[in-house]
């Protein structure tokens, strides 16, 4: 009787979807457990954040909240991973490689800044450079994986246009390959980054987006969804399942506390780590355009600053008088100023993330 329900447990673990499950569930409860022990000893060290002078007067109130939460999002994602995934699988030892990597640098970033008192943190171009050696480093592992060689057909190269069936893009040789990964690597984890600055916002739309590539990661993993879906079939890819699940735990269970009024903020460490894993997700599953519809709320912030720095210096130069396209960026500050209470921007910038991730699923069956 008891090796029946031991043999019964083992086959549970079999399938993704128990696994998935499961790993949600770990990281919530490891979110919960933990949480409440980092926020007191980061409060306790003193580890708190620091207000720009030149942002929103109603943020200067959240001066000294703890930070660099986001180590909290990385333990409970990568535990259940490591405990209900297979770790032999490339694609779980690329990802968690891209989330740790990531997470070391924001944490030196998050030192310098709330430790060191270095005002501005990290020099950009030193993350610029982490994050493309972390696109050369995926690129790497995926060129000489032969994971996507099919049918004698290689589409290592290819990645996939949503909205148009059985459309792609090839990029034809490993060089312009890997600077399109570095591209895609590079503009999630600061796109990322750029949108981490609301209580409650990046974690919120985190979830969301994640949520959307763990059905992904499923759907790619299996032969007849693909197949039904239009979608390309990936042999490594339903093992993906378990780390979104387990990503998308993390962020609910770090939601608990980072919700408004924070107690904790995810810090350099969080956003820089969990925009690599989203762009990874992204490179992995071969759904490198469609991110930008799933993250479609993480675009608009990143262009919000790009417009605004552009149009700032062309006006300079034109007229002699700068001019600013918002009245702040990133976009959720340009709503700030114009009245909009905290909480209102953070629960319609959600709900423009539901938006996106039901738009996205529009294309499955075309795509």
């Amino acid at each position: 009787m008891l090796n029946e329900l031991l043999d019964s447990l083992r086959n549970l673990f079999e399938y993704i979807t128990f696994s998935a499950g499961a790993s949600a569930i770990l990281a919530l409860l490891i979110s919960f457990i933990f949480g409440p022990i980092i926020v007191r000893n980061l409060t306790r060290l003193q580890i708190g954040e620091s207000i720009r002078d030149h942002g929103p007067e109603s943020h200067h109130e959240k001066k000294g909240t703890p930070t660099m939460g986001g180590v909290l999002i990385i333990v409970a994602t990568i535990i259940p991973t490591l405990i209900f995934a297979d770790i032999n699988n490339l694609f779980i030892q690329i990802i968690c490689v891209s989330m740790l990597w990531m997470g070391c640098v924001g944490f030196y970033d998050d030192y310098l800044k709330s430790i060191k008192k270095k005002d501005g943190g990290l020099a950009g171009r030193y993350k610029l450079i982490a994050q493309s050696m972390l696109g050369i480093f995926i690129s790497f592992m995926i060129i000489n994986s032969g994971a996507y060689i099919a049918d004698g057909i290689d589409k290592t190269y290819f990645t996939f246009v949503p909205f148009l069936k059985y459309v792609s893009i090839d990029f034809l040789n490993p060089f312009i390959y890997t600077l399109f990964i570095i591209l895609v690597v590079s503009a999630t984890s600061n796109a990322v980054n750029l949108t981490d600055g609301l209580d409650g916002l990046a974690t919120g739309l985190l979830a969301i987006s994640v949520s959307v590539f763990g059905v992904l990661s499923y759907i790619s993993g299996r032969v007849d969804f693909s197949d039904y879906l239009n979608i390309t079939y990936i042999p490594m890819a339903s093992e993906l399942t378990i780390f979104a699940a387990a990503l998308f735990g993390g962020c609910l269970g770090f939601l608990w506390f980072n919700a408004r009024p924070a107690l904790i903020f995810m810090g350099d460490v969080g956003s820089l780590s969990m925009g690599a894993a989203l762009g990874t997700l992204a490179i992995l599953l071969k759904k490198e355009l469609l991110l930008i519809i799933v993250g479609g709320v993480f675009v608009l912030e990143a262009l919000s600053v790009i417009l605004q720095v552009v149009y700032y210096r062309w006006t300079k130069k034109k007229y002699g008088a700068p001019k600013k396209l918002f009245l702040m960026a990133p976009l959720h500050h340009h709503f700030e100023l114009k009245g909009w209470p905290e909480s209102r921007v953070v629960i319609r910038f959600w709900l423009l993330g539901i938006f996106f991730a039901l738009l996205s699923l529009t294309t499955f069956k075309i795509l």
